[in-house]
């Protein structure tokens, strides 16, 4: 037996006991190697693959971006590599981890690298494919919870909108695209009226229910774009994005009906409720955020002394207009107590 038969059988030996794949390929894309791992991970023996195209015996490889890297290696005779978050990978192998089971499919970095004949010319490419499965679901799952922990930080428990600080950063970064979009974009604020009628009644916890019932009201009625966060308390606010004062009433109208048209069932109780809702557009002569939310809440607040259950778009002269009705076709009673019908 000659040296060199040796030294191959003993290198075939070594390429079937690592850990890793590897694959040799001529310029045709014909199996000149195929090891051991790359037999248990397909179910395709080497006797049975070697000699024969890679493409043809898994017509799902990207043939096109495997080709692209392969002509790279031949004409810069350099290494070339992809990672699982480039690619998450090339052969759809069955991930056989038990720890890892979330993971349908095993994760892979693969290095390609020349391979030169003996007259130094490269004709084939290798591929070495490794399993980074473990890593690739623990830093998935950990980009998971910290996403998670972001949202969580965000949002408002009880009515699962955005809290008061995430949506005043929303608030000032919309001010300033406004300023310099030109865009017309409005936002509403408005609270639940006689709110401390409904704890001092029925309890606070049928108080958290119907701001819950408020909120879950609210996300229905808007955009997805809409930006919507609790204030504080019964206090909502909305960013309406590219939306202006006259379209922001009608908005401001349907949410208004339709939470004055709901029941919250708590205990034995039916809790009747409605809300007043301030509303103020964004004008080239709002100084800031601040002033933009301050016009809204004076809109709301005139809603409140002139009759509650009403939607009132800002105007400069609202200061002095206690008596001018609050919108075109405003309720001028009192609300009513929690338990008495709506007259």
């Amino acid at each position: 037996m000659s040296q060199e038969f040796k030294d191959m059988h003993m290198l075939m030996g070594m390429l079937d006991s690592i850990d890793v794949g590897v694959v040799v390929l001529d310029r045709n894309f014909d199996i000149l190697v195929w090891n051991h791992f790359m037999s248990s991970h397909s179910g395709m023996r080497g006797e049975h693959v070697v000699k024969k195209n890679i493409f043809d015996l898994f017509p799902e490889l990207p043939d096109k971006w495997l080709k692209n890297k392969a002509k790279s290696v031949h004409m810069l005779r350099n290494r070339a590599f992809t990672t699982w978050e480039q690619r998450p990978y090339l052969f759809k192998f069955k991930n056989y981890r038990p720890i890892t089971g979330a993971a349908e499919y095993m994760y892979q970095n693969i290095t390609f690298f020349p391979v030169a004949s003996m007259d130094g010319k490269v004709h084939q490419i290798g591929m070495i494919i490794y399993d980074v499965t473990d890593m690739a679901v623990n830093k998935i799952e950990l980009e998971a919870a910290n996403d998670e922990l972001a949202m969580l930080s965000r949002t408002d428990r009880l009515t699962l909108l955005n809290n008061r600080g995430h949506w005043e950063e929303c608030l000032v970064n919309e001010f300033m695209r406004v300023k310099r979009t030109k865009q017309a974009t409005s936002l509403i604020m408005f609270d639940i009226d006689h709110f401390k009628n409904v704890n001092d009644t029925y309890g606070h916890q049928a108080g958290d229910e119907v701001i819950r019932r408020t909120s879950a009201t609210l996300r229905r009625t808007i955009r997805k774009t809409d930006i919507a966060g609790r204030y504080g308390g019964e206090e909502f606010c909305v960013i309406l994005v590219d939306t202006n004062a006259e379209n922001s009433l009608k908005l401001a109208e349907r949410l208004r009906k339709a939470i004055e048209r709901m029941t919250v069932k708590h205990d034995t109780h039916e809790i009747k409720f409605t809300i007043s809702i301030g509303i103020s557009e964004l004008s080239e002569k709002t100084a800031d955020h601040a002033a933009w939310l301050e016009e809204s809440d004076k809109a709301l607040y005139f809603c409140k002394e002139n009759g509650r259950n009403q939607s009132k778009i800002f105007s400069p002269d609202m200061d002095n207009a206690a008596g001018e009705q609050a919108s075109e076709t405003p309720s001028t009673t009192e609300a009513p107590s929690p338990e008495e019908p709506a007259k």
